[in-house]
């Protein structure tokens, strides 16, 4: 006996059936039957991240913007590859909302309110840098609990959620450097 079966483990057998079955409602895209999220509280968690995403990058964009003083043009480039990178972020969640058979909500009127993260007017550079340090840590950790609470019912938003997540880490740890 090897250490990856068994002796009471059952071949794998597809569910044919199953299969068949997810071929005949073609209105619903890539959600098939044996979809487990509970797409609903899915899809307004994925408007909320988006809402913190599009905001994060009308935060960046203006720090890019108005960031002035000796030295700082790698600063502003540090905003600027974020601000793209947010974008990007924003485009993959409302891609998700749509073949979740969902409405991605870019109504500027409810931007604020429903995003994680805030606005900053700033206009000293170490305070736009903390600011934009203070965004990436409550996106990641909105991110962590998304994630926690979809667990294993929805993979590919999951798998995408830590994607994303990953990539904010990686802007907290740029920002932290640029305080340091």
């Amino acid at each position: 006996m090897t250490a990856n079966k068994s002796a009471s483990a059952q071949p794998f057998h597809m569910d044919v059936m199953a299969i068949r079955k997810a071929a005949k409602k073609l209105d619903d895209g890539p959600v098939t039957a044996g979809y487990q999220g509970n797409r609903k509280e899915i899809v307004s968690m994925l408007n909320d991240a988006l809402a913190t995403e599009l905001l994060c990058v009308l935060r960046y964009k203006r720090h890019y913007f108005t960031a002035t003083g000796p030295g700082v043009e790698s600063v502003k480039a540090e905003f600027l590859q974020h601000a793209g990178e947010e974008a990007g972020h924003a485009d993959r969640i409302a891609e998700r909302i749509v073949q979740l058979n969902g409405e991605p909500d870019f109504n500027p009127a409810i931007l604020t309110p429903r995003s994680h993260a805030e606005y900053d007017a700033s206009t000293n550079v170490k305070e736009m840098i903390k600011a934009d340090l203070v965004a990436e840590r409550v996106a990641i950790e909105s991110y962590r609990q998304m994630i926690e609470r979809i667990g294993d019912s929805d993979p590919t938003t999951r798998q995408m959620l830590v994607e994303i997540m990953t990539n904010e880490e990686e802007h907290a740890d740029d920002l932290r450097d640029l305080l340091q």
